[in-house]
């Protein structure tokens, strides 16, 4: 248990430390195994990716400087437990890591969408960290930062956005290399308008693989677009 000082210590903490926020937006989770739970969604501004298929480019720059006091207060509004802190690339700001742990302490539950690409060994294990491997199809497959395999639980998620068969086929390739599924719930998720769920539904019931296939739900209800 903390001490008062240490308490006192943290919350001074929480009011000077600032991160670059684009957007704090309550919807539906519509990946994961968390899919369809009312959630806040804290997206952070910047990414050293440059991935061919990214939707979220707009979080590229821009955004407002906040204290993580006054995205504690906000996110509080919504009245929802489940809180997901999402880019851009969270880990690119280092006061990200102060943030998810103020999060946890305000007993929420917390998952990190992360590239793969930043390290993950200072993220607090109460979050549930789900980590992307990036393919070829990418074209930032040279970012994955394969030690951040040592840092995953059964609590993680890793996932695959694949943007065709070739992708598909070196997933299933890294799935055997590295004995994925045997680390944390592995999720197949097609590129949105350019691979058909279905051919990869197809795809993954021939090869009897042990994946989640996912389809973002959020773009199913409200198509692209910030604050969804």
């Amino acid at each position: 248990m903390n001490s008062p000082a240490s308490n006192k210590y943290l919350e001074q903490a929480n009011k000077t430390a600032t991160l670059r926020v684009s957007e704090i937006f309550y919807s539906l989770q519509g990946e994961t195994s968390r899919i369809g739970l009312p959630t806040v969604f804290i997206r952070l501004t910047g990414c050293p990716l440059r991935c061919g298929y990214c939707d979220t480019a707009y979080a590229f720059t821009g955004g407002e400087n906040m204290s993580i006091t006054a995205i504690l207060q906000q996110a509080a509004g919504y009245r929802t437990r489940y809180v997901t802190v999402t880019g851009g690339e969270p880990l690119a700001q280092k006061t990200c890591l102060t943030l998810l742990t103020a999060l946890c302490d305000a007993v929420y539950s917390v998952s990190l969408e992360t590239s793969g690409a930043m390290d993950l060994s200072g993220v607090d294990p109460r979050v549930s960290k789900i980590m992307d491997i990036k393919t070829p199809g990418s074209g930032e497959v040279e970012k994955n930062r394969w030690s951040n395999l040592d840092y995953l639980t059964s609590q993680d998620e890793i996932k695959f956005v694949l943007c065709d068969q070739a992708d598909y086929q070196w997933a299933c390739q890294m799935i055997q290399e590295y004995q994925l599924d045997s680390r944390c719930p592995v999720l197949f998720s097609p590129v949105h308008g350019r691979l058909a769920p279905s051919t990869l539904a197809g795809w993954i019931l021939r090869d009897h693989l042990p994946v989640r296939m996912q389809i973002q739900l959020h773009k199913l209800l409200w198509e692209d677009g910030p604050g969804r």
